[in-house]
């Protein structure tokens, strides 16, 4: 496998990143941003690779059936939070290459994390964010190690930060619910942004699930009773008529069209408006044109905004379909966690 290795200065990162959210530039200066982030992106799969390797390894002392992936952070996310987030410079944003582990309990992730935390590891941790125990105030639980890469033996990545992203299958539910609607509305929900019925529902669904996780619930909602939460998110599932909805997103499941689905790398392009679903696998030999297509997926979806598309690893298109169901529009495990809460306000 032929890896991308850096061949640029933080400089001309921080600059391209510029280019991106300064207004009326010209397509040239814009195209020439792009090549330069795009092989600055394609470098974070070396240290993803070898993270991967270990956090797979980790993963079998914890949870036999956790769920592991790789992902390149998105450009429409990468120019949103450089828009976002006044001042911060490109070549400092620590989460363009990430990994996510989904595991089955609240005691697993606190098992994973101890045994990154006690165990030899070169790499340096430079942050953590425990939005478990601190949910944000969106709803969104999940906890998050930020790493600098470190390793003699591939000093060329050395300095690249990754994020390990640890969460529960009933955090992942949330999220994916999250991304789905948001896709549908064309609103960045995950970000905070949209609609505020839908934005205080799922602040709510956030709570309703700490509970039933037995975790602390975000600080708007700490002075209120279980039951109280339970029944406020029933009560604005049926205002926003959130099952049907989302039984009716779920249709471009079953619209899933696919080339070479025996690769490593998954190219997943989502057109929100017709509801469909495209998959471009590559193998382990072809991380080139796998970052290549990725590259012009991502120059059509940019003046397209009803499509997304991403390039993830995983080791099969089902669990490619477990780690990314916001791709397929699939809400099964948030509509079932849904008819708990429903019980639960009805005791």
């Amino acid at each position: 496998m032929s890896y991308t290795i850096p061949n640029f200065t933080r400089g001309q990162v921080n600059r391209a990143g510029g280019v991106l959210i300064v207004p009326n530039k010209t397509s040239h200066a814009m195209a020439e941003a792009l090549v330069l982030i795009n092989h600055w992106r394609a470098c974070h799969a070396y240290p993803m690779n070898t993270f991967q390797a270990t956090l797979r390894w980790r993963l079998k002392k914890v949870c036999a059936d956790a769920l592991v992936a790789t992902r390149m952070k998105r450009l429409p996310s990468i120019i949103k939070k450089l828009e976002n987030n006044s001042g911060m410079q490109l070549a400092r944003m620590q989460d363009i290459g990430g990994l996510r582990a989904v595991v089955g309990s609240v005691a697993q992730v606190r098992k994973l994390h101890a045994i990154y935390t006690n165990g030899s590891l070169a790499h340096e941790l430079i942050d953590t964010d425990d939005y478990i125990q601190t949910p944000k105030t969106s709803g969104y639980r999940s906890l998050h190690l930020i790493y600098k890469y470190k390793n003699d033996q591939a000093p060329d990545y050395n300095g690249l930060c990754l994020e390990l992203q640890i969460r529960t299958r009933l955090q992942h539910a949330w999220a994916t619910a999250v991304e789905t609607i948001g896709s549908f509305l064309n609103q960045a929900l995950k970000s905070n942004e949209g609609p505020e019925d839908w934005l205080d529902y799922f602040k709510v669904v956030g709570s309703a699930f700490a509970l039933i996780e037995k975790c602390p619930v975000a600080d708007q909602f700490a002075g209120q009773s279980p039951s109280n939460i339970y029944k406020r998110c029933v009560e604005l599932e049926k205002a926003l008529d959130v099952r049907r909805k989302l039984n009716a997103f779920a249709v471009a499941a079953n619209a899933i069209t696919s080339s070479n689905v025996g690769g490593n790398f998954h190219l997943i392009v989502l057109d929100a408006v017709e509801r469909t679903v495209t998959i471009s696998s590559f193998g382990k030999k072809r991380l080139d044109e796998a970052n290549a297509a990725y590259a012009e997926a991502e120059k059509v979806a940019l003046s397209h905004s009803d499509m997304q598309t991403v390039l993830v690893s995983t080791v099969s298109i089902d669990s490619l379909r477990r780690a990314y169901p916001n791709y397929f529009l699939d809400t099964e495990q948030f509509l079932a966690a849904l008819a708990r809460i429903e019980k639960l306000a009805a005791a």
